[in-house]
């Protein structure tokens, strides 16, 4: 087995995306590219602006093999995020996985994640929560205490939790230096952030020069989380007394939900007015989303149970043959409710889907991989 993995959202696909890709095909020409990518909710509490089977649709227009990552790990911490990702590319038998950075490289990354296994950086990391810090500037002070290293973006720490679950593995890591601003929300150049994008596409500005014209073609029903406020606002109102169920609500931030959820008219107004200095922005949109979806400390699967396939071409056909020969998970093709997490994937689809019910069935009972 010699692929390359890729771990993505395409939130939408865009042209970095497309320059990521074409980086990767320099580097190894001759292997198949393996793409594990988050379905209708992604990493920061965020819904797909476009539907996970359209983002499979576009995506094998540059790759060979796509597979969903599951809900209980596409809408998580960087951490729970990497686990799912690695653990899949593991499972597939890939020799890399290529992925963006904003300012540090492998060699980087490795040596600070063999500082994160000391006993003094977990001490450190607990000093600063106690000070009332969040979990991500933590982690990031507790790094730079021990070895001057500054690990302050998104795609740096997401890029740190990879190479963590890469430790001990046969999967070599590989750094492509972002063209971009990950936090940007204006348009640049050809090359713009999926962020500025989404938000260019509220404000109803054209794009067209930022996306392929995959994408483009495809800019239509797009979801985004306000849509769904309405629905959230009813569901914690209605569940009012009961909070402290769905995963994330802890440490009595149900309290003060309470406290401003009658009077906010936004989700983007809801965070402004709980936010703390332990609570990031992120993390409390995530919060939402499995209030939102009904995702429950019960439900929250640790392990993963399968390997989802969402699409491929003629090579990534012949990829998956050997996959299935080594793979300790199973690779499944279509839905089953075998599985409690793809069940998980079914509810939350339904909840994606909210104006769109005669396609929810489609879309996860019958839908079949795509074949390019």
């Amino acid at each position: 087995m010699n692929g390359v993995g890729i771990i993505c959202e395409y939130n939408p696909f865009h042209n970095g995306h497309i320059y990521h890709i074409n980086k990767v095909k320099e580097m190894f020409p001759d292997k198949p590219i393996i793409l594990v990518m988050s379905g209708n909710f992604t990493q920061r509490g965020d819904v797909s602006i476009i539907d996970k089977w359209t983002k499979t649709e576009i995506a094998l227009n540059y790759v060979d093999l796509v597979i969903e990552l599951p809900f209980v790990f596409s809408c998580a911490s960087a951490d729970i995020f990497a686990y799912g990702a690695i653990n899949i590319l593991k499972n597939m038998g890939v020799s890399h996985i290529v992925f963006g950075t904003e300012n540090l490289n492998e060699d980087d990354l490795i040596k600070i994640a063999n500082i994160q296994k000391k006993k003094e950086f977990d001490i450190l990391v607990k000093e600063y929560l106690d000070e009332g810090i969040n979990y991500p500037t933590s982690l990031s002070n507790a790094v730079y205490d021990l070895c001057n290293i500054k690990v302050n973006s998104p795609n740096d720490l997401l890029g740190l939790s990879y190479v963590k679950e890469l430790i001990d593995t046969d999967i070599n890591p590989v750094t492509i230096k972002r063209t971009n601003d990950f936090h940007s929300k204006e348009l640049e150049d050809s090359i713009s952030s999926a962020s500025s994008i989404r938000e260019a596409l509220k404000k109803g500005l054209n794009v067209k020069k930022y996306v392929p014209k995959e994408t483009y073609l495809k800019l239509n029903n797009l979801h985004f989380n306000e849509d769904y406020f309405d629905l959230l606002k009813y569901k914690i109102i209605s569940e009012i007394n009961d909070l402290d169920k769905y995963v994330n609500v802890d440490e009595g931030i149900e309290n003060r939900i309470k406290k401003y959820i009658y009077e906010a008219n936004s989700l983007d107004e809801l965070i402004g007015k709980i936010k703390t200095k332990r609570y990031t922005y992120n993390k409390l949109n995530r919060m939402f989303t499995y209030i939102l979806c009904g995702f429950t400390k019960k439900e929250n699967i640790k392990k993963l149970e399968y390997i989802r396939i969402l699409g491929f071409n003629k090579k990534g056909r012949d990829y998956l043959k050997d996959a299935k020969k080594i793979s300790k998970l199973p690779i499944i093709t279509q839905y089953s409710n075998k599985y409690k997490m793809l069940e998980i994937e079914m509810k939350t689809s339904y909840i994606y889907y909210l104006n769109e019910k005669d396609k929810v069935s489609l879309m996860e009972y019958k839908h079949k991989p795509i074949i390019k």
